[in-house]
C-alpha cells in the first residue's frame, strides 16, 4: 500500500533515540508508516501520493503547548495590538480606526503599549482619547505593568471621578492641579474597570476561540493542554469539536471545583478532546507576592505570601482528583507551597501510584536542593513556561524581591534535568506570546543565572516527547516514529544549528495533524 502523503528531502529530528535523524517521512491516513531515507520513502509513493519536497527544511514532532488559556487567547485576539506603537499619535490612530468600525457604545479594548517607546516620552491620558471616542468606552492595557489607560467615558461608567476616595495604593492617577483622574489606573484600580467590561455572548466566545485555534495551528502547535478557567469553556470546547472546528488535540485541565460539572460531559473522539487533569491551587504568584515562601520576600515588608489550603485539605483534594480518574496537577509556586505539595504526594502515594499519568507540579518556581531531591524521588513532572521565567527576572525583578541566593534557585531547569526530573514547557498564552520557538530561545539564551540554560535538544523534548509523556500519550505522539500519529511541524531551519539568538526567527512552514495539512505557507 502506498502513502497518502510523503515528506522528502528534509531533515527530520525525530526525538526517537533509536533513530534521531532521518531524511523523509511517509504517512497513510492519520499515522506515520515509515521514517527513513529518501530512497526508502520513494518506494511507498504511488500515483495518489501527495509529495512535499522540503528542500532541506526541518521536520519536528508537532509542538505540544502544555499551558495555554485558549478561550482567553480568543478574547484578546480581537483587542487592539499596541505592541508596535511608537507614539501617542499612533495610539490615537489605532483607537480612531477601531471606533470608526464599531457601533456606538461598543467597548474598545487593547493592550501592549509602553510609554518608553513613545517619541513623546510621556504617559498618555484620557484627553488623548476623548476626541476620538466620546461615546465608546476605551480601555488600553500596558505591556508589562498592571496599568491601563482609559478615556472619560470609561471613567464615567466605572464611577471614577473627583469624588472617588483615594485608594490605599494611590492607584488612580490624578492631575496635580485639578485632582481630576488622568485616565491612568494602576494595580487595584484596574479592577474597577475590568469588572465593567461586558462579557461576550456565547456566540462571540465561540467565534473568538475558533479564531484563536487557527492562530495556534499557525504556530506549529498540534496539541494543547487547555487550562480551563470557567465552566462555559467546557461547552465551548465541546461545540468546537462537534462542529469540526477544533483543529488540534486538546487535553482539558480543569480546576478541582469543576469536577462535579464533568458528569455527562461528552467529548466524542477522546483522541481529539478529553478532560485529562484537575488542578489544585496551593498558593498564588510571585508577581503579586502571593506565592508562599518559607522566608519573607526581600522587600522589607516582612511578607511571605500565603498558602491557600492546609495539608489535610490538600490530601482530601488529592483523593477527589484520583477518585475522578484525572491526572493530579498541583499549582505550587513558592518553596513553602512546593514543599507542602511534595509532602502531600508522598502521603498519598498509594493513591497516585494507580494513576496512568505522573503527578504534575505547575510552576514550581522557587526551589532548593532539598525540594529537587524530593521531586526526583517522587518522579513528579514539572510544568514551566520559559517566557514566564524571563519575565520574572526582567519585569518582576526577581533578584530584588527574592535576593540573589533564592533567585539562583528560581526555575533551575538545567539542575532539574541533571537530576532526571522531567520538565515540560508551555506558553501561558495570552499572558505571554504563543510562539514555541520564542520559548525555546528564552530557555537556551537565559541571561540570569546562565548556568541554568538548557540545550536546544533538551527544550525541544519539553515541547514534544516529554510533553506527551506527561499526559500518558507518549506511545501516540511526541516523536516521529512508525505507528505514531502523524502530528508534525515543518520549520524553515534546523533549530539545533542556528545561532541561539535567531531561534525565534525560524518560521513555521507547515502544520500536519492526523496526517492532514492544517496550515501551510509551503512553496
Amino acid at each position: 500500500m502506498s502513502a497518502d502523503l510523503a515528506l522528502t528531502n528534509g531533515k527530520v529530528l525525530t526525538m526517537n533515540p533509536a533513530q534521531p535523524v532521518a531524511e523523509a517521512v511517509a504517512i497513510r491516513g492519520a499515522r506515520i508508516i515509515k521514517v527513513g531515507t529518501n530512497q526508502e520513502i520513494r518506494q511507498l509513493i504511488g500515483k495518489e501520493t501527495k509529495i512535499l519536497r522540503l528542500k532541506g527544511k526541518t521536520v519536528l514532532p508537532g509542538f505540544i503547548d502544555t499551558h495555554i488559556h485558549v478561550l482567553d487567547f480568543g478574547k484578546l485576539s480581537s483587542w487592539l495590538d499596541l505592541a508596535k506603537v511608537r507614539s501617542i499619535d499612533e495610539l490615537q490612530d489605532n483607537v480612531r480606526r477601531r471606533v470608526e468600525k464599531s457601533a456606538r457604545g461598543d467597548w474598545i479594548l487593547g493592550r501592549g503599549w509602553n510609554e518608553m517607546r513613545f517619541t513623546e516620552k510621556r504617559l498618555p491620558n484620557r484627553l488623548d482619547l476623548d476626541e476620538f471616542s466620546p461615546e465608546n468606552p476605551v480601555v488600553l492595557y500596558h505591556e508589562i505593568k498592571q496599568v491601563c489607560l482609559v478615556n472619560s467615558r470609561t471613567l464615567e461608567l466605572a464611577g471614577i471621578n473627583l469624588k472617588t476616595p483615594i485608594l490605599s495604593d494611590c492607584s488612580i492617577e490624578r492631575d496635580a492641579e485639578t485632582c481630576e483622574p488622568t485616565g491612568i489606573l494602576r494595580n487595584s484600580a484596574t479592577d474597577l474597570v475590568w469588572h465593567k467590561i461586558p462579557e461576550p455572548s456565547e456566540k462571540e466566545l465561540l467565534e473568538a476561540t475558533a479564531h484563536a485555534c487557527e492562530k495556534i495551528v499557525e504556530a506549529g502547535v498540534t496539541s494543547v493542554h487547555w487550562l480551563v478557567l470557567c465552566v462555559a469553556e467546557l461547552s465551548i470546547a465541546q461545540k468546537l469539536h462537534f462542529q469540526k472546528r477544533l483543529p488540534f488535540r486538546v487535553n482539558l485541565i480543569v480546576p478541582i471545583d469543576f469536577i462535579d460539572d464533568l458528569y455527562g460531559f461528552n467529548s466524542g473522539d477522546k483522541s481529539v478532546l478529553r478532560v485529562g487533569g484537575a488542578v489544585i491551587v496551593t498558593d498564588g504568584y510571585l508577581a503579586s507576592k502571593t506565592a508562599a515562601l518559607d522566608n519573607p520576600y526581600s522587600d522589607g515588608l516582612n511578607s511571605s505570601g500565603h498558602l491557600l489550603t492546609t495539608p489535610e485539605e490538600l490530601y482530601k483534594m488529592i483523593e477527589k482528583v484520583t477518585k475522578a480518574g484525572l491526572q493530579l496537577i498541583i499549582h505550587a509556586v513558592g518553596d513553602k507551597a512546593v514543599g507542602m505539595a511534595l509532602t502531600a504526594v508522598e502521603r498519598a502515594q498509594n493513591l497516585v501510584t494507580i494513576m496512568n499519568t505522573p503527578v504534575r507540579i505547575e510552576q514550581a518556581a522557587v526551589l532548593n536542593e532539598k525540594l529537587i531531591e524530593q521531586m526526583k524521588r517522587h518522579k513528579v513532572i514539572v510544568s514551566v513556561q520559559p517566557l514566564v521565567i524571563s519575565s520574572e527576572f526582567s519585569m518582576w525583578h526577581a533578584l530584588e524581591h527574592l535576593g540573589t541566593q533564592r533567585a539562583r534557585w528560581l526555575f533551575p531547569l538545567k539542575t532539574m534535568l541533571r537530576n532526571s526530573i522531567r520538565v515540560i514547557a508551555g506558553s501561558d498564552c495570552p499572558m505571554e506570546p504563543l510562539n514555541p520557538l520564542l520559548g525555546i530561545q528564552a530557555a537556551v539564551t537565559r541571561k540570569d543565572f546562565p548556568e541554568e540554560q538548557v540545550k536546544v535538544e533538551e527544550i525541544l523534548r519539553m515541547y514534544t516527547i516529554d510533553a506527551a509523556y506527561s499526559s500518558g500519550e507518549e506511545t501516540l505522539k511526541g516523536s516521529i516514529e512508525e505507528g505514531k500519529l502523524a502530528d508534525l511541524t515543518v520549520v524553515s531551519q534546523d533549530p539545533t544549528t542556528v545561532p541561539p539568538i535567531a531561534l525565534s526567527k525560524i518560521d513555521v512552514e507547515l502544520t500536519i495533524i492526523n496526517g492532514q495539512i492544517e496550515y501551510s505557507k509551503f512553496s
